[in-house]
């Protein structure tokens, strides 16, 4: 079964529960619809976050928001094919997969383009402090 979700802007909490919840499995899809913030701060932080997401059994499918920085802009990041379209995976959290933009995934039978991002209030405020945009 697939199930979205959305802005979890670095805490992984509230889906850890959930797939403990609803006894996810392997076969389950939790996509988060960007702003998941497992890429943000380019530090431990997000190795905590990426490693709970990971440790769940169902697979994780992102889409980038504009709170974290692009997969591609990141050198651990390789690319892979899933579902029809391409993923970004970092070596270590093969549960956790990054979508390419313009990509077509198909799902329990259905297909979904994948347009992420967004314009964002705090953009120069993010640049300006030099955080990854």
């Amino acid at each position: 079964m697939t199930f979205f979700t959305g802005d979890i802007h670095g805490s992984p909490w509230g889906i850890k529960e959930f797939c403990e919840k609803m006894s996810l499995t392997e076969k389950d899809i939790v996509i988060i619809l960007g702003d998941v913030a497992a890429n943000y701060y380019g530090d431990q932080r997000d190795e905590m976050m990426k490693a709970v997401l990971n440790s769940l059994k169902a697979t994780i499918l992102c889409t980038h928001g504009n709170h974290e920085q692009r997969p591609e802009t990141i050198d651990s990041y390789e690319l892979k094919e899933w579902n029809g379209g391409m993923v970004w995976v970092q070596p270590g959290y093969q549960n956790l997969l990054f979508a390419r933009d313009g990509d077509i995934f198909t799902i329990d039978g259905i297909r979904y383009i994948v347009i992420g991002g967004a314009y964002s209030v705090d953009k120069f405020y993010r640049i300006n402090r030099g955080y990854g945009w």
